[in-house]
């Protein structure tokens, strides 16, 4: 099951005690204060896993804590610090920390793998009586308690991390485009929202050479809003390099497709009319093949007059145009590094 959202509660462990205590031997009766200090308590780290792929394991585990230090002991022996818990997240991840009043506060965004983040660091252990005795007070029967840690609430958001993003409206072909160009096996089928939820596939160009797209669920009016739950879709477009809108060659109005579908990224996330895009003409072994090369050179022509850019014209089902788009992706990703 894939989860890109998550709210969890976590708690560092507390510092353990230090400890009055006086040394006592056979031949040193009334022995000085040696009262050891109190173990660190354990952190909560975040730590970026390439394999992990969703939240899932912070859906339903609400609370995570690290254990606590371990109070000191005669002899000036510091007490056992306590174990950190690593939370694993995939690449992507965004951390907010929740405050009282309603406010958020970022407080990491994990894209490295192997990347850790201390998000709540442990308590520090108390002093044992050893560390107050003086001239003037050799046995000092004062320890300091561990520093005692608070629940911190948090939100995690996960936001695919991909090279190109596909963008249509539903049932304009882009789980088949997936599908075909990477070994992805989408949910295919011909109604709207066959797509629920993201997907990655990994585009093979040449032996050495790989680029990821990510199928996004079909993108509606009013996505930008919340509509069609476009909030939870549109973030995970946000970290690509290069958008494909893909348009329904059988479409009777594309070029107001193209513009809606542009229209609710930028008002979603203005960054996004910045980023690299291609056009890209879908299912045109809908058209029958008579008729075929005029509609494309109609809807490119429309395009070409108000948008000045090129489209690409494909058939996922009958393999058309797909080489050509794969190595012009593959230029313009490498040409955004």
């Amino acid at each position: 099951m894939f989860i890109d959202y998550a709210k969890i509660k976590i708690r560092a462990g507390h510092g353990g005690d230090g400890v009055v205590s006086f040394r006592r031997e056979k031949f040193a009766p009334k022995g000085g204060p040696d009262g050891g200090d109190g173990g660190r308590g354990g952190s909560i780290i975040a730590q970026g896993d390439i394999n992990a792929n969703t939240l899932l394991s912070y859906r339903y585990n609400k609370l995570f804590k690290a254990e606590s230090g371990v109070a000191g002991s005669g002899s000036r022996k510091t007490g056992r610090s306590g174990v950190d818990t690593i939370l694993t997240l995939p690449l992507g991840t965004e951390i907010f920390e929740l405050k009282e009043d309603g406010s958020k506060v970022k407080l990491a965004d994990v894209t490295d793998h192997g990347e850790q983040v201390v998000l709540a660091k442990g308590g520090r252990g108390g002093k044992g009586n050893s560390n107050y005795a003086t001239p003037t007070n050799q046995a000092p029967r004062h320890a300091t308690p561990g520093r005692r840690t608070q629940e911190i609430e948090l939100e995690l958001v996960l936001k695919l991390m991909a090279d190109v993003g596909l963008v249509g409206f539903p049932n304009a072909g882009k789980s088949t485009l997936l599908s075909v160009l990477s070994a992805a096996t989408p949910k295919i089928a011909d109604y709207e929202f066959t797509t629920l939820e993201p997907m990655l596939g990994v585009v093979r160009v040449s032996d050495y050479e790989t680029f990821v797209m990510a199928d996004i669920p079909g993108i509606i009016e009013g996505a930008h809003m919340g509509k069609g739950l476009g909030h939870q879709f549109l973030r995970h477009i946000q970290r690509t390099s290069i958008l494909l809108y893909l348009i329904d060659i059988a479409s009777e109005t594309p070029l107001e497709d193209y513009q809606t579908l542009r229209s609710e990224l930028y008002l979603y996330d203005s960054f996004m009319d910045k980023k690299p895009f291609n056009i890209v003409l879908s299912k045109i072994d809908t058209i029958p093949e008579e008729e075929r090369e005029d509609r494309i050179a109609e809807v490119a022509k429309i395009f070409k007059e108000t948008t000045s850019q090129k489209v690409i014209a494909i058939s996922s089902v009958s393999n058309v145009g797909l080489d050509a788009l794969k190595f012009q992706l593959y230029k313009q990703i490498q040409e955004s590094l």
